[in-house]
């Protein structure tokens, strides 16, 4: 069966090139002009032989002195004209390939960036970020330069062989003949290197993969002292990528011999049974030296085809790689005609939720799991690792859907309204905030992009960020470096707290908002999250039971459903799992990590 699926993939090896099309076709104006450009370049290099053909026959009699000099003030024009229309033919056909690539990588990036939590969970994104970087790259090289080759090829090729039909029937008929014994070996060639270079592109990218999650947790890898094992792995996934390489160089090597051989054998060949034909009368001299002349620019041109043959067989490859993710299509998406929201109230329903994740579908997270908060309610989820707490969050925030059940939100089903819209009324502060490689103030933007900078600056008061940036060399235009290296855990939790305050929600989730807090700023942030939740549905998940004992409810979750519900003091009275997780923390003085 996998030989089957290679020999399909062999028969349509430029198939995934067709990707391009739609882009391409946006710019109709530049197309035309480089068909026009290539036409007038083509027309003057086929002029050439002409004018060589009269020259011999007719430009070496005494008779007529001055006949060279014209022709070669001719050739002169033809040249300028040439170069000018090369140069034309150059930059529309190489711009068109740059700016074909720029809007593919942005498509590219704009589609994975739409795709549901279900295909990162299986997903690298070293694999996705080889994908928009050393995959778009091959496809550039080839849409600027080798179509550039290509198309002034192909059409030297064919005009060459035209004229040169028209020169000599005879010696035609002996081209045309010989042209299927070039083509063939040509095309098996070039399907083989698309293979090749497919499977060389599929482990460089597995080993860009490796790169970047090795890179994303160096400072663990130094910790443990694991260096020495992240290289020799690199250098083993290098070693596969290159000898990968080096196969595909075999075959693009050995597709350039045996076009290289075959074309100028058969060259050869007919000029040597053209000057036989010239000693026998059948021919003058002027016309052999025309017919070998557009014979040579057939050749030549048909041996620089083979070559970029090989080039567009290794960007079908890429294509293909591309065209496999643009193919995907994301789980979560707006249904054909959204349900649209109500005014925001914070209502949330539950109703005989089951799900499990798509990477273990045999396991239920949630089971038959049902939860109702009224607005402006204050709602805490505690229970064990495992217990399903996060997936609620994950579910309200529609980053799955569930399997059964319905999840409404102000009394909508969420499954039914655009997923924009559902996630404008949600808030979250996770547990791992995400900094980005930016200024402070851009990161606290980040929770509402069109925020003002008075605004963010407010947020920025009420989550205590001032309290820390007063002490930055650049205030709120400091760098905070990747993933917010330079920042405290502190630090980073409270700029995500200023996140959700700018963007000023009316369901706020918080997972272990203040876990990464010291005392002192535990206190202030808690007062000033207790300010923000007023007025505003939330939903906390906690370890450390100590930061929910002012909530309305308290819903104790295991094994995916909820086994206790109540207040603090209600469930710690009684004999069930929150008791003892309080006797454990309260009594014993252990927090849970």
């Amino acid at each position: 069966m996998a030989a089957q699926a290679d020999d399909r993939r062999a028969r349509r090896s430029i198939a995934p090139l067709k990707v391009l099309i739609p882009l391409v076709a946006r710019y109709r104006w530049q197309i035309v002009g480089a068909i026009v450009a290539l036409t007038v370049a083509s027309a003057t290099m086929l002029a050439l032989p002409l004018a060589f053909r009269r020259m011999i026959d007719f430009g070496f009699r005494a008779s007529d002195s001055a006949f060279i000099d014209r022709y070669f003030e001719m050739l002169m024009a033809l040249a300028a004209v040439l170069a000018l229309a090369s140069a034309c033919r150059y930059y529309l056909v190489t711009w068109l390939g740059e700016r074909v690539v720029a809007d593919l990588r942005n498509q590219v990036f704009s589609h994975v960036m739409q795709l549901s939590a279900a295909f990162y969970d299986q997903a690298k994104s070293g694999e996705i970020v080889s994908r928009l970087t050393a995959d778009t790259t091959q496809l550039k090289s080839t849409a600027g330069v080798s179509v550039s080759i290509l198309l002034r090829n192909f059409f030297m090729f064919f005009g060459a062989a035209i004229m040169m039909v028209v020169t000599s029937p005879a010696l035609s008929g002996l081209v045309l003949v010989a042209i299927p014994l070039i083509v063939f070996p040509l095309v098996w060639f070039g399907r083989s290197v698309s293979r090749q270079s497919r499977k060389a592109q599929d482990t460089l990218a597995e080993t860009s993969a490796y790169a970047t999650e090795v890179i994303g947790a160096v400072r663990q890898f130094q910790v443990f002292n694991n260096q020495t094992l992240a290289i020799r792995r690199y250098a083993e996934a290098i070693a596969s990528a290159f000898e990968a390489a080096r196969v595909s160089i075999v075959w693009r090597a050995a597709l350039t011999m045996v076009a290289f051989f075959l074309i100028f054998a058969s060259v050869v060949a007919v000029l040597w049974i053209g000057a036989k034909s010239v000693q026998a009368g059948g021919l003058t001299g002027g016309t052999l030296a025309q017919f070998v002349l557009y014979s040579l620019l057939a050749a030549s041109s048909l041996s620089e085809l083979s070559q970029v043959w090989g080039d567009i067989s290794a960007a079908a490859g890429a294509a293909g790689r591309i065209g496999e993710l643009l193919a995907t299509v994301s789980t979560i998406r707006a249904p054909q005609h959204p349900v649209a929201m109500p005014p925001a109230r914070g209502a949330i329903r539950f109703e005989h939720v089951s799900f499990a994740y798509p990477t273990a579908l045999d396991r239920s997270v949630l089971a038959d799991f049902s939860l109702s908060v009224n607005p402006g309610e204050t709602v805490a989820l505690v229970g064990p690792s495992g217990a399903g707490k996060s997936t609620v969050f994950h579910l309200i925030s529609r980053l799955y859907d569930p399997l059964q059940g319905a999840i409404t939100i102000d009394d909508v089903v969420v499954c039914e309204a655009d997923p924009h819209e559902v996630r404008a009324r949600i808030a979250i502060v996770p547990q791992d905030s995400v900094m980005l490689a930016m200024s402070v103030m851009e990161n606290i933007r980040f929770g509402r992009p069109d925020a003002s900078d008075a605004e963010v600056l407010a947020a920025a008061q009420v989550a205590l960020v001032d309290e820390f940036v007063a002490r930055m060399p650049s205030g709120y235009a400091t760098m905070v470096g990747e993933r917010g290296v330079t920042l405290s855990g502190g630090q980073r939790q409270r700029l995500a707290i200023a996140r959700a305050v700018l963007k000023d929600a009316p369901v706020l989730l918080l997972d272990e908002a203040t876990s990464a807090l010291d005392a002192e700023s535990e206190t202030l942030v808690n007062t000033a999250l207790e300010r923000l939740m007023q007025g505003r549905t939330t939903l906390v998940i906690a370890h450390r039971l100590a930061t929910v004992l002012k909530c309305d409810r308290i819903l104790v979750i295991d094994g995916g459903r909820i086994v206790e519900e109540g207040t603090h003091e209600t469930l710690a009275a009684s004999d069930g799992l929150y008791a003892r997780l309080a006797k454990l923390q309260f009594e014993a003085g252990l927090g849970a990590s």
